[in-house]
């Protein structure tokens, strides 16, 4: 049987647009002989739809989108995912639904089991949970259709979540094939993750196994394609291209076995390039705006902000301070110049005059301390986006992960923006990633990368002044958020006390600030944002 995958990029809300993507990818795997087609998750809503679906119109337009795509299915099925109203006597309103569609007709429905309510998921809000699973008829054979979710093994599960085990009770009945629609975002190590996980349950239920992945940015996460077949042994048949469309046919009866690879460094990359370029494309923006500093940070931005929108439609805007280095000036024309980006200056010095005139009466019994670093970042900020106001550009924050977690940024100043770019990459992967991009010439300037990182806010000004070296912090950082370690099990670990807790504190007193960043691109299991839920008044210490 010959199973075609469409791995398609579907737009939150865009029905209309989805629909033609849906119907495009159907008769391009038609022409190349598919027996039967695959969307992903949601292809017809885009995922997640989050609270649209509360919107009065939308889950019934969605349910009158599908008759434009009834209207053209012939004689090769369908399997699309969609939104459908619960129609149980109880429980949420809605179904996140798989619909069976041949000959102009709906021959079979799916309805999801297992709801994801953990990290960036939070489906148990919207959705109704089917009771039973049921066993597909199409085309004489028997086969078992899951959606997300139903597939994966406990093994691979941040706990044991669910008493239910959708693909073993359908193997249970007996099945050809095992089909999954998906919408799973990506994360580091993700891809390695499923391709175990896949392998190992194709092994399992004993017969091949199809994933069709959706792919494409949707607010802060993206999603990665990377669709996979798996014979009955748990062999690789298929895999679709990293972050792209594509149509993929998949023989089950003459399988050619693949082999498949992960660099990891290139794909946080392009998934980054992905999202930035799709949350363009789906906000409307054209162009973008970056404030350069000479720093690593915001030249790491610039150089995936011109990937994703091209060189023309970047916009950079140096502001050198009185303390700004003669080398972080030299390190923004060059990096404009390699990129071939418009690169404008303006100083700064004059404008932090006239503020700190403007408030000396009111400072007057006051020595400079932090607040007069925070001016100069708020008068970048106020800057950056009076350009973005008047002429429409998509201002992109610098911070990483690292800076943001401790509140090492100043909110109203270098946190201004409509989407943060490298937010959740640590900034010792931020080092990394953009030694990367320079691994065949030199487009970040080399100095930029080696110099000792600084604010540049006063005088000899380094981040290791105030921070813990970032080899140390991103380890226990990683620790503390993402693994979720209370600060006693660190130390136990052998790293110091004094240091440990002075980053939590940081961490934890800084969420008020994170609350009014912009959103990011998730790259790693827990970023901040929708994956992270902490309370801002609160006064638990671990």
């Amino acid at each position: 049987m010959k199973i075609g995958i469409a791995q398609i990029n579907p737009t939150v809300g865009d029905l209309e647009e989805n629909v033609k993507s849906i119907l495009f990818r159907y008769r391009e795997l038609v022409s190349m002989g598919a027996d039967l087609i695959i969307t992903p998750e949601l292809s017809l809503t885009g995922y997640p739809p989050r609270d649209l679906l509360f919107k009065s119109h939308f889950v019934a337009d969605n349910l009158k989108a599908i008759n434009e795509i009834i209207d053209e299915i012939g004689e090769v099925p369908i399997i699309l995912g969609y939104v459908d109203l619960n129609t149980q006597d109880s429980g949420n309103p809605f179904e996140n639904a798989a619909l069976i569609i041949q000959n102009g007709q709906r021959i079979g429905k799916i309805t999801k089991s297992l709801l994801p309510s953990y990290d960036v998921f939070d489906e148990a809000r919207y959705f109704q949970p089917s009771k039973r699973v049921q066993v597909q008829n199409i085309n004489g054979k028997r086969i078992g259709v899951t959606i997300c979710e139903d597939i994966w093994s406990e093994d691979f599960l941040p706990s044991n979540l669910y008493t239910k085990d959708p693909a073993g009770e359908l193997a249970k009945e007996g099945i050809d094939l095992l089909l999954n629609l998906s919408a799973s975002p990506f994360n580091r190590g993700k891809t390695k993750e499923r391709y175990s996980m896949l392998s190992f349950l194709a092994r399992k239920v004993q017969v091949p196994l199809i994933y069709c992945n959706a792919v494409g940015g949707n607010d802060e996460l993206i999603f990665d394609g990377n669709s996979l077949a798996f014979s009955a042994s748990g062999e690789l048949l298929a895999q679709g291209k990293a972050f792209k469309e594509e149509s993929i046919l998949v023989d089950t009866k003459s399988p050619k076995i693949q082999k498949t690879k992960f660099e990891d460094l290139e794909e946080i990359y392009e998934a980054l390039v992905l999202g930035l370029r799709d949350y363009k494309i789906k906000c409307g923006f054209k162009t973008a705006l970056i404030g350069l500093s000479g720093g690593i940070d915001s030249a790491l931005t610039a150089v995936l902000a011109e990937r994703a929108f091209g060189s023309e439609n970047v916009f950079g805007v140096t502001m050198p301070s009185e303390f700004s280095s003669q080398g972080s000036i030299k390190d923004s024309l060059l990096l404009a110049k390699n990129l071939c980006i418009k690169l404008e200056e303006i100083p700064i010095k004059n404008s932090f005059e006239s503020l700190k005139y403007d408030l000396s009466e009111v400072f007057r019994e006051d020595d400079e301390d932090i607040t007069e670093e925070n001016m100069q970042a708020r008068i970048r900020g106020l800057l950056l986006m009076s350009i973005s106001n008047k002429k429409g550009h998509l201002l992109l924050t610098t911070g990483n992960k690292s800076e943001l977690a401790v509140g090492y940024c100043t909110i109203y100043g270098d946190m201004c923006g409509g989407l943060a770019v490298i937010s959740d990459l640590p900034k010792t992967l931020v080092y990394k990633l953009s030694k990367w991009v320079n691994r065949d010439e030199e487009i970040i300037p080399w100095n930029t990368i080696e110099k000792a990182p600084s604010a540049e806010l006063k005088p000899d000004q380094k981040d290791q002044d105030t921070l813990p070296e970032y080899e140390l912090l991103d380890q226990i950082l990683d620790l503390y958020i993402d693994q979720s370690m209370g600060v006693s099990a660190i130390i136990e670990k052998g790293y110091d006390e004094e240091t440990v807790k002075w980053i939590a504190k940081r961490v934890d007193a800084n969420e008020w600030k994170r609350w009014q960043s912009a959103p990011g691109l998730r790259v790693n299991g827990k970023a901040f944002g929708v994956g992270r839920r902490i309370p801002i008044a609160q006064r638990y210490k671990d």
